[in-house]
């Protein structure tokens, strides 16, 4: 008999988180700079690992400030931080957290950063100084990746985290850093200063 494996649920799967409770994004805007602080609006983000990153994506945007510029006779957006960027870090949660904890990703807006809480430490030898240099590619859910690779939401050459720091810093002038706590990796991209 053949049974769904976890990458077919969370890609396909119809309500995933019925055989992966633990597999959501929790999403809050908690003003001030203390994420134990009380959220403003929170959000449980669920459905499969493409509907999530739409959605987080969709509440990301929603709590952060879009200035607009007249170019010509058009307005012209301008987003506080990179959409690539924060699309990026937030495929990078989905797709390389470690599913065999029960454990949801968390996303803090807060005043003075962003906060994407990932479950699982780096895999194998990999190491926080070559994640920000570009010299870590390895795959902790190669399924998963493939597909958010054929999607075009990911490329193939390991420098993504890379690519934040530069859009990020760009954008405002200081870098996103990224550690390990406990059994989470935590990416935190600087906010501007109100």
């Amino acid at each position: 008999m053949r049974h769904p494996t976890v990458a077919g649920l969370l890609l396909f799967g119809r309500e995933p988180q019925r055989f992966l409770p633990y597999a959501y994004v929790t999403a809050a805007r908690i003003p001030g700079e203390d994420p134990s602080g009380e959220p403003s609006d929170r959000k449980r983000i669920e459905g499969t690992l493409f509907q999530i990153l739409k959605d987080t994506s969709r509440f990301l945007r929603l709590h952060l400030p879009v200035s607009h510029q007249i170019k010509g006779f058009e307005p012209e957006a301008h987003p506080e931080l990179p959409e690539r960027a924060l699309r990026e870090v937030v495929v990078n949660a989905l797709v390389h957290r470690d599913y065999t904890l029960s454990a949801p990703i968390r996303v803090f807006v807060l005043d003075d950063r962003i906060e994407i809480r990932s479950p699982g430490t780096l895999p194998n030898t990999v190491t926080v100084d070559m994640v920000k240099a570009g010299m870590a590619h390895v795959l902790r859910n190669p399924q998963l990746y493939t597909f958010f690779l054929k999607a075009g939401y990911v490329t193939d050459t390991g420098n993504g985290f890379r690519r934040v720091i530069r859009d990020v810093k760009q954008a405002i002038g200081r870098e996103p850093d990224i550690r390990i706590e406990g059994n989470e990796s935590v990416v935190s991209i600087p906010r501007r200063p109100s």
